[in-house]
């Protein structure tokens, strides 16, 4: 489904942030990508959302190479990955429903899909009463499973998670964890970036370790060794 050949990024005046990478992730894998601060896992990330492009190498999508995907042609990829972040990017002015309607306006679904979605993805995140609730009167936990319900409502086919456990404490953390799960058992690809050992001992899935650029360990059940 994804596939990393010989991906290297370097900015000018330094060292290669990612360098000569080699992987692939199949589809409904869920794979964990490890490693300490400026190992490249955000460049990683960055290239695979086509924020970005590869210094040299190319990165395949379905067989097609992001590297070379046209402007106008970017939001088709997008809308085939969700993301989620470890600052939320929540919009304060909005409800619980509206900030995950309105991803769904931009993708141009109907009112009827709308009504009929959202309720339906809250449940799976665990807000089914929280549609009409304002981000600020959420927990870190609450904000989080927001924003993965606004990933997933246009059905990705990839969800990236970078460091969505960062700023929760153990209880929430774990509960965001088994929404992941879940997700990925009802059939949706998801990668994950985090620092958490813990986290990722306990999921005891695929684990890619990037060190100063370059995949150091790529381990089918792994744990956190750093």
């Amino acid at each position: 489904m994804i596939s990393f050949e010989k991906v290297s990024k370097k900015y000018a005046d330094s060292s290669p942030v990612l360098d000569k990478i080699d992987f692939s992730v199949e589809k409904s894998e869920f794979v964990s990508i490890v490693g300490h601060s400026g190992a490249g896992k955000t460049t990683l990330i960055k290239l695979l959302l086509a924020e970005e492009k590869p210094t040299s190498g190319k990165i395949l999508f379905d067989k097609e190479d992001i590297g070379s995907i046209r402007k106008n042609d970017l939001n088709t990829l997008r809308r085939k990955i969700g993301t989620v972040f470890q600052d939320f990017k929540l919009l304060p002015d909005r409800t619980v429903f509206e900030n995950i309607s309105f991803a769904m306006e931009a993708a141009g679904k109907t009112d009827e899909d709308i009504q009929s979605d959202v309720p339906y993805v809250l449940e799976l995140v665990g807000l089914g009463g929280k549609a009409w609730n304002f981000p600020q009167e959420l927990s870190g936990g609450e904000k989080q499973r927001v924003a993965i319900a606004r990933a997933i409502i246009n059905q990705p086919d990839i969800l990236v998670a970078d460091e969505p456990t960062g700023n929760l404490d153990p209880l929430h953390t774990y509960d965001i964890v088994q929404i992941l799960k879940k997700i990925n058992d009802l059939g949706t690809t998801v990668i994950l970036t985090t620092h958490n050992k813990g986290v990722i001992d306990s999921l005891e899935r695929r684990v890619i370790t990037l060190e100063q650029g370059k995949i150091i360990r790529d381990d089918k059940e792994g744990k956190y060794v750093l």
